[in-house]
């Protein structure tokens, strides 16, 4: 995944994975919050799954970030997925202000 940042010019700082067990989410999927080098706060969604991503599961994602127990605004918002991903889940994720990459 580093990599993926690397090759768009992105170098971070710092770069943790969130336990999403003590945040009591029990979604399958990873949450990576990052601090590049202009002071920027990243947070990415990542999913790795076989059924297709739905519009719920996006605005559920969106909830998801709002909700996180943070002290800072993140610039920018990420979601990498390596899953069959709805066109207006992806339309939706677009609008709200989030960037959108499939992880091959």
């Amino acid at each position: 995944m580093v990599d993926f940042f690397r090759k768009k010019g992105i170098v971070f700082e710092k770069f943790t994975k969130l336990d999403l067990k003590k945040l009591g989410i029990k979604k399958r999927l990873e949450i990576y919050i990052g601090l590049d080098t202009h002071k920027k706060y990243y947070v990415i969604v990542y999913v790795d799954r076989k059924s297709r991503i739905l519009l719920k599961d996006a605005k559920s994602y969106e909830e998801l970030v709002q909700s996180l127990p943070v002290k800072h605004g993140f610039r920018y918002k990420y979601l990498l997925y390596h899953a069959p991903l709805c066109s207006k889940a992806k339309e939706y994720l677009q609008e709200v202000g989030w960037r959108v990459d499939a992880i091959v």
